[in-house]
C-alpha cells in the first residue's frame, strides 16, 4: 500500500476538538514560564488492530519543533529532544502495550493529546472491527461498504481503516484513494428502478462507463435472484465480472440456499466466470456460517458491523518529566517498553 497522505485540518491544529482544560493547561504553564520536556505515552484498554498511526504522526510533523533537515536523513542522528515512537499501522496488540511515545516540550503537543487519543480510539475500533470480518471470512474477499453509516467528513478514515484490518477495498472513492486501493462497487438499485427492469439497467451501465469499472450488477430489485442474474449474464456475457445479492430482510434476507441457486444455474448457463457477491447485515458469525458451509461467496461485503464498531479507548500519561520517571498514583512511574515501537520522528 503506498504511504497515505491525511489532511491536518486548521481546527485541529489550533486545538479547536481539545478538551478545554487542556487549553487552560496550556495557558497557565505559559503563564508561569513553565515548559518541560515529557515523555508521554498512548496505550488502549483492550487488544486490536492499530490504526491511526499514520494520521497521528502527520499531526505531531505539523506541530512539534522542526528538525534540521541534514539531520532526518539520519533517524539515529535526531537528538533526545524530539522523539516519537510507534508501533507499525495494522499491528496487533495487547490492552496495556505503548502503541505510541512523544517526547518534547510538552507546549509543543500537550494540546493535542484528546485528537491524538481520539484518532486512535476511532481508526484501531474500525480495523479491529474490519480484520473480526476477514478472519472469519477465511480466504474469501471482504470490502467495506459502510460509507452510507457514518458522518462524511470521517467515512474516508473509516475506510481507510478497514483496508489496514484487512479488506481488500471499499466503497467510496476518496477512502478508496485514502487506502491506496481502487473503489470497489456495482450498479445501484436506482438505476434499474429508474430504467424500469434489470437487464436494460445493466446495458445502460456497460455502454456509459470506462471499461475499467468493473460490471457487477444489483440481482434483486424487481424479480427471482437466479432470473436476474441470468438476465445480465445473457445480455453482458464475458464483460459481466459479478452479480451482487442484498435480498432485504423483509424477504429473508441471502441465505446459503440462494446462493447456491445462483451458482449452480449461472454455472448451467456457462457463466461460471460471474462472481458472487453478497450484502446485508454481514457480521463475523454471518461470514463465518457461510463458510463453514462452504457458500459459493466471492466476496461479503459489510458495512454496519464495521461502522457500528465501538472505539478502542486509549489513554495518555506522563510518564517522564526532564528525564525523571513520574506517575499519578496507581500506575508504575516510568516509560514502558515495547520492542516492537520504531522511531519516526
Amino acid at each position: 500500500m503506498t504511504s497515505p497522505q491525511f489532511e491536518i485540518r486548521p481546527s485541529v491544529i489550533r486545538g479547536d476538538p481539545a478538551d478545554e482544560y487542556l487549553h487552560w493547561t496550556k495557558e497557565i504553564l505559559r503563564l508561569e514560564s513553565k515548559n518541560p520536556k515529557v515523555l508521554m505515552e498512548f496505550y488502549a484498554s483492550r487488544g486490536g488492530v492499530v490504526c491511526g498511526i499514520e494520521e497521528v504522526k502527520s499531526l505531531l510533523a505539523s506541530v512539534l519543533p522542526k528538525i534540521d533537515d541534514s539531520a532526518i536523513a539520519n533517524v539515529n542522528n535526531l537528538g533526545d529532544d524530539v522523539q516519537v515512537w510507534t508501533v507499525p499501522e495494522g499491528d496487533r496488540f495487547e490492552a496495556g502495550d505503548t502503541i505510541l511515545r512523544v517526547i518534547s516540550r510538552y507546549a509543543s503537543f500537550g494540546l493535542y493529546e484528546t485528537s491524538i487519543c481520539g484518532i486512535l480510539a476511532s481508526s484501531t475500533g474500525w480495523a479491529t472491527a474490519a480484520n473480526e470480518c476477514v478472519e472469519a471470512a477465511d480466504d474469501t474477499t471482504v470490502i467495506a461498504y459502510g460509507a452510507r453509516h457514518i458522518h462524511p467528513h470521517v467515512a474516508h478514515i473509516m475506510d481507510y481503516s478497514s483496508v489496514i484490518g484487512g479488506c481488500s477495498s471499499a466503497s467510496s472513492r476518496l477512502g478508496s484513494k485514502q487506502a491506496g486501493r481502487n473503489a470497489f462497487g456495482n450498479m445501484p438499485h436506482t438505476l434499474p428502478l429508474i430504467f424500469g427492469d434489470t437487464v436494460s439497467a445493466a446495458q445502460a451501465f456497460d455502454h456509459h462507463l470506462d471499461m475499467a469499472v468493473q460490471r457487477i450488477a444489483l440481482v434483486d430489485t424487481f424479480r427471482d435472484e437466479v432470473e436476474e442474474s441470468l438476465g445480465v449474464a445473457q445480455a453482458l456475457r464475458e464483460k459481466l465480472r459479478g452479480v451482487r445479492l442484498d435480498t432485504p430482510k423483509e424477504r429473508g434476507g441471502v441465505t446459503p440456499m440462494m446462493v447456491n441457486e445462483v451458482r449452480t444455474r449461472l454455472d448451467q448457463s456457462n457463466f461460471r466466470h460471474v462472481e458472487i457477491y453478497v450484502s446485508g447485515g454481514f457480521n463475523p458469525t454471518r461470514i463465518r456460517q457461510f463458510v463453514e458451509e462452504q457458500v459459493p461467496v466471492n466476496g461479503f461485503m459489510v458495512g454496519s458491523y464495521i461502522t457500528n464498531a465501538s472505539p478502542i479507548d486509549f489513554t495518555a500519561d506522563i510518564r517522564e518529566i526532564g528525564d525523571n520517571p513520574v506517575s499519578k498514583r496507581g500506575r508504575l512511574p516510568g516509560r514502558v517498553d515495547n520492542p516492537r515501537l520504531e522511531r519516526v520522528i
